[in-house]
């Protein structure tokens, strides 16, 4: 699933391949953005921002987000695309390489100035290299009856931590993701936690939170029915609340969270 170290590691490899070259061809195939042609631009910058990415083109931005089924490929020339031509959503080349994005849930384009107006809602991205831990903790502390796996998902409190990792950290920490956020044992931990987990998978193709590479890579998150690799318990998996960002895909551990 696409959270903040996949969108993280999908930068940086689009920002090797193109960060500094111009665009010989550049196709984006969505309506509203179906005219703009950046064919003779430099791409001067390519960052992610949470569970969002930049690209910085001449005056304008390229917005796009994953979503749950999008990606970035990149291709040499002459290459077989390995997801269907027909979910394309963006093509841009340069001379030795061509980057499509396929079935992303987000594209847009707008002026270099105007960024806020996609990405101004963000909290501080947990990924960034002037990440502080004390703003985030004063954002996930700021609702204390907020329950803290919905306070986790909302990308206002922190830009990047998505499903996978909101239950995980909430099994690691010992909590139901319906506790309120005040009632959480030493928030802070929980905060300096979530930084730790996503900075160490960040450069990995595949993501671990058991530190696990060749078993179980997940203590919690996609083991409905499973027994819990500490206690033995069957992890359950279930809607825990409800609230505008609706609680999804949650598996918990009856015995070790409360």
């Amino acid at each position: 699933m696409p959270e903040g170290d996949t969108v993280y590691r999908t930068a940086k490899n689009l920002r090797a391949a193109l960060e500094g070259l111009v665009l010989t061809r550049c196709d984006i195939r969505v309506p509203a953005f179906a005219t703009v042609d950046l064919t003779g631009d430099r791409v001067d910058e390519v960052l992610s921002l949470g569970k969002h990415l930049l690209m910085r083109i001449g005056a304008v931005t390229i917005h796009t987000h994953l979503k749950m089924e999008g990606s970035w490929h990149l291709y040499r020339h002459g290459t077989r695309w390995r997801r269907p031509v027909h979910t394309a959503r963006i093509v841009l080349e340069t001379a030795d390489w061509v980057a499509v994005g396929f079935s992303l849930g987000i594209v847009e384009v707008v002026a270099r100035d105007d960024e806020q107006s996609v990405v101004g809602h963000l909290g501080p991205d947990i990924l960034a290299p002037d990440w502080r831990v004390d703003v985030a903790l004063d954002r996930l502390t700021s609702d204390p009856a907020r329950p803290v796996g919905l306070a986790l998902l909302d990308q206002r409190v922190i830009a990047g931590l998505g499903n996978v990792y909101r239950n995980e950290l909430c099994f690691l920490r010992g909590v139901l993701p319906t506790r309120p956020v005040g009632e959480v044992a030493d928030p802070k931990r929980l905060v300096t936690l979530a930084h730790s987990l996503i900075d160490a998978n960040k450069d990995r193709v595949e993501r671990t939170t058991t530190g696990n590479l060749r078993g179980e890579t997940a203590w919690v998150y996609g083991r409905r029915g499973r027994a819990c690799l500490r206690c033995g318990t069957p992890i359950r998996e279930g809607t825990l609340g409800v609230d505008e960002l609706q609680l999804r895909e949650t598996f918990w551990c009856p015995n070790c969270q409360t």
